[in-house]
């Protein structure tokens, strides 16, 4: 099985420049975006990415509105917040729509693995749930 495909979102370049580093020593796929607009983007051209790990705060598009946007569009793509010490009850209100977690930053690198693996492995037994529903579709079209 392949590792995950991320997408890592945060206006901070410095900070995703250091997690691209981190998480590629683990053989993940990383695509960077640095502001949710870009994010949305990232996900119209890579319809394989799995995981997107969305800031919290960012100017214009903000992550709130971002994850709601990733949910609407390409709901199979898990969501885990970034939240600094302002914005937890942000990252509480993005759980409500649908993010899968959140860290506070700076985030542990084996904290933010532990949540990547685990919100990889709730997709792809989604994925496979929707798999299965469409093939016992088909065999009840044939019966």
């Amino acid at each position: 099985m392949s590792l995950a495909k991320i997408l890592l979102v945060d206006d901070e370049v410095p900070f995703v420049d250091t997690m691209v580093k981190r998480l590629s020593k683990r053989d993940f796929e990383i695509f960077t975006a640095y502001s949710g607009q870009e994010a949305l983007d990232q996900l119209d051209k890579h319809h394989d990415i799995d995981i997107a790990v969305l800031d919290v705060k960012m100017p214009g598009m903000d992550g709130i509105a971002t994850l709601k946007e990733i949910k609407s569009r390409f709901p199979l793509v898990e969501v885990i917040m970034l939240t600094g010490h302002g914005t937890v009850e942000s990252a509480i209100d993005g759980m409500k729509l649908g993010a899968f977690d959140y860290l506070m930053k700076p985030a542990e690198i084996d904290d933010l693995v532990e949540k990547v693996k685990k919100a990889e492995r709730i997709k792809r037994e989604r994925e496979e749930k929707i798999r299965e529903a469409e093939a016992r579709e088909v065999m009840h079209r044939r019966a």
